[in-house]
C-alpha cells in the first residue's frame, strides 16, 4: 500500500503565535512531526499543508515537500482541517496524478508521540473494514461520573446519567480521549465524507504522556519538562 504522510500547519495560531515553529527541544515545533513522518517506513512522501511563508521556509530545510501552499478559505480560525486534508488528495491528483491508498496525518501538537504509535495506527487500518483510524488515551474525566454540563437554570448535572449509581470513576464506562498523535484514513472516504464519525472508524490507544496536545503556553512548559525527563532516563 501506498501512503502520503501530511502534516497541516497554518500560520495564524491565536493561543501561541508563531506555535508551528516555536523552538522546542532544539527545534521547530513541525520539525518534529516531519521528522516523525520521514521515519515510518510505510510512508512514500511527506507534504505539508501550509499558508505561511515563514513556515515553509522552515520546511525547506527539511525532506519534506510543500507542492503547493494553503489557499486562504482553508487557513482562517473556523477552517474545518477535514478540508484541508481534502485539499491536498484532490491537489496530489489534478496537478501531480499522485494518488494513495492511505492518508497518515501527523499533527504538529504532539511532538512526544513514538514512531510505535504511527505503525500500530497503519497496522490496524492495513486490516480493513475501516475508514479512519484514530488515536485515543484513557480519559481521567468520565461522563458518566465527574463531567458535569449546566442546564438552562445554571445547575449542574451529570454530561450521562447513569442507569445505576457509579461512586467511584473506575465503576462507571470506559471512556477514551481523542488524541493528536495521528490519523490514518483512507483517501476515498475523505473526497466523500463530512466528518470522520461519518465512517467506520476504529482507534489505537496510545499512553497519555505520547499524547499532549500543545495548546497553550503551559503545554509548551509542560512539554519542555517531559522531553527533559525523558532524556535524563
Amino acid at each position: 500500500m501506498r501512503y502520503l504522510g501530511l502534516i497541516c500547519a497554518r500560520g495564524g495560531s491565536k493561543g501561541v503565535p508563531g506555535k508551528n515553529i516555536r523552538v522546542i527541544d532544539g527545534k521547530p515545533l513541525i520539525v518534529h512531526a516531519i521528522e516523525m513522518a520521514l521515519q515510518v517506513e510505510q510512508i512514500d512522501r511527506v507534504v505539508v499543508s501550509t499558508d505561511s511563508p515563514e513556515i515553509a521556509k522552515v520546511v525547506k530545510t527539511t525532506d519534506a515537500d510543500i507542492p503547493f501552499m494553503r489557499p486562504s478559505e482553508l487557513s482562517a480560525d473556523q477552517s474545518s482541517e477535514w478540508l484541508v486534508w481534502r485539499h491536498a488528495i484532490q491537489y496530489l491528483k489534478n496537478n501531480e496524478g499522485e494518488e494513495y491508498d492511505g492518508l497518515v496525518v501527523v499533527p504538529t501538537v504532539a511532538p512526544l508521540r513514538a514512531l510505535e504509535d504511527l505503525s500500530a495506527c497503519i497496522k490496524e487500518f492495513e486490516k480493513g473494514a475501516v475508514d479512519i483510524v484514530i488515536t485515543v488515551s484513557e480519559a481521567h474525566r468520565n461522563p458518566y461520573f465527574n463531567m458535569v454540563c449546566q442546564d438552562e437554570n445554571g445547575y449542574c448535572r451529570l454530561v450521562i446519567p447513569p442507569q445505576e449509581q457509579v461512586v467511584r470513576r473506575q465503576d462507571a464506562p470506559v471512556v477514551y480521549d481523542m488524541t493528536t498523535v495521528a490519523y490514518v484514513v483512507n483517501p476515498d472516504f475523505v473526497l466523500s465524507a463530512d466528518s470522520l464519525f461519518e465512517g467506520r472508524v476504529r482507534s489505537v490507544q496510545v499512553p497519555c504522556e505520547h499524547a499532549l496536545d500543545i495548546d497553550t503556553e503551559f503545554d509548551f512548559q509542560l512539554a519542555e519538562y517531559l522531553i527533559n525527563q525523558r532524556k535524563r532516563v
